[in-house]
């Protein structure tokens, strides 16, 4: 998931390119890490032979849960050691949370599985906090969103690949595997769910020797620091009277902490439940393995209309209008229809998707003043959306199946996602227009 700078720090861009190819790898390293989830939500389901889905969709909760534990932490390592140091600190944690699927792979520990998503969860929320203002600061302001624009592809083209790659190393015969499985004694089973298991232990110590070196780089990099010293002080002597007023007075803030909660929710919904949904269509996981993919194809979509149309033909908050309304249609199609055309639909929430972080954040943050740091770390916190609502969608089928059967259950418990991108639009609608 992409996130942009609330505010311009006060720096001169670097000449030349590296700066720019640095925090473009990085963006990539995002995609590729969160992406990779919705692979990994299957195949543990699998491997530790978990229960139930919705027991296997706490990979995302506890990747996304470090979202809000870690916001206001990032923001006060960064101020003690720099953005720079930061992001290497970061990508240092990842590595640590990579490594820590090896043990988890050989004893097919579900809890030390979690426990490794927590810690790269944790990495990626300080790099992310770091790495998002030089989207902004690294060229010409004008062509700022521009740039941030570019990075997001970088981040889902990440996605894409991460699927495809780890789709065919983690899920590769999967359904034969799940089929012999139920005819085979407890040792043979036993050691064939360790072979699963054992898939992802090369290509994770790969990711963390990798985050490793690109932590080494990012500190011997031209990367310039950030000094947000005067930007602060001109905010202060340019909105002091926001001084005196509660945080929580700011209506845009307390809708828009709402609507991000709800958009995250809703976005990991439409990328990290589609396999294990066609799944439970009856769509060979030899297949399904890819659905992710044409959620991520169709949020690059996006982008790029997005970089096209705003604000030439149409305004960002008339996007977020025309996406919310779509999100609703989409999730009414994904509901009430099944087989491929519930997967189609599901996977154009992608392009629904595509367009409501950048809308809602610089409208959340209007007229914040003094209080813009601190709820821009509120906004972050909301990340959590894409630990709760998955968990509430599972347990929505689960309940469901109590009057439908179990492809209809899942198909019907995606109406949750309806009042979530109606909430979405009636945020669009009460804000005045921003630039």
């Amino acid at each position: 998931m992409q996130k942009e700078s609330s505010s311009v720090a006060s720096l001169t861009p670097p000449k030349g390119l590296n700066p720019i190819i640095i925090i473009g790898i990085l963006f990539f390293v995002f995609g590729f890490i969160t992406w990779v989830n919705g692979t990994l939500i299957p195949y543990l389901k699998i491997a530790c032979e978990l229960k139930s889905e919705t027991e296997s969709y706490l990979v995302a909760t506890a990747f996304f849960i470090a979202y809000t534990v870690m916001a206001l932490p990032s923001s006060w390592v960064l101020n003690k050691i720099g953005y720079k140091k930061g992001m290497a600190i970061g990508l240092l944690a990842m590595a640590v949370g990579a490594f820590v699927f090896v043990p988890a792979a050989e004893t097919r520990s579900f809890n030390t599985f979690l426990t490794g998503l927590f810690i790269i969860g944790t990495g990626l929320a300080l790099l992310q906090t770091a790495s998002n203002p030089y989207a902004a600061i690294l060229g010409p302001p004008e062509s700022a969103a521009k740039r941030i624009s570019i990075m997001g592809i970088c981040n889902k083209v990440a996605g894409i690949i991460a699927g495809l790659i780890f789709g065919y190393i983690a899920l590769k015969d999967s359904d034969g595997i799940e089929q012999r499985l139920a005819n085979m004694s407890f040792s043979s089973r036993q050691a064939t769910l360790d072979a699963l298991a054992s898939r992802v232990t090369i290509p994770y110590i790969i990711i963390g020797i990798s985050l490793l070196a690109l932590a080494f780089a990012v500190l011997r990099s031209s990367l310039p620091d950030i000094n947000e010293d005067e930007d602060d002080q001109s905010r202060t002597s340019s909105h002091s009277s926001t001084t005196k007023r509660s945080i929580f007075s700011f209506s845009n803030l307390m809708l828009g902490v709402v609507a991000l909660f709800l958009y995250v929710g809703v976005e990991v919904m439409a990328g990290d439940t589609i396999i294990s949904y066609g799944k439970a269509l009856g769509i060979p996981l030899s297949t399904a393995r890819f659905f992710t993919q044409g959620t991520l194809a169709f949020m690059l979509m996006g982008y790029v209309i997005g970089i096209i149309t705003i604000p030439k033909y149409i305004s960002q908050q008339t996007a977020l209008k025309i996406c919310a309304i779509t999100g609703v249609l989409f999730s009414l199609g994904t509901a009430l229809t099944s087989g491929y055309a519930s997967i189609i639909f599901l996977a154009l929430l992608g392009l629904s998707n595509s367009l409501m972080w950048p809308a809602i954040f610089p409208l959340a943050i209007r007229g914040l003043g003094v209080h813009t740091k601190t709820g821009s770390a509120m906004l972050v916190m909301a990340i959590a959306g894409g630990a709760i609502l998955p968990l509430a969608y599972g347990a929505c089928a689960q309940y469901l199946q109590t009057m439908f059967n179990y492809s209809t259950a899942f198909s019907r418990a995606y109406l949750i996602m309806v009042p979530c991108y109606l909430f979405i639009w009636y945020f669009s609608v009460s804000q005045k227009s921003v630039r």
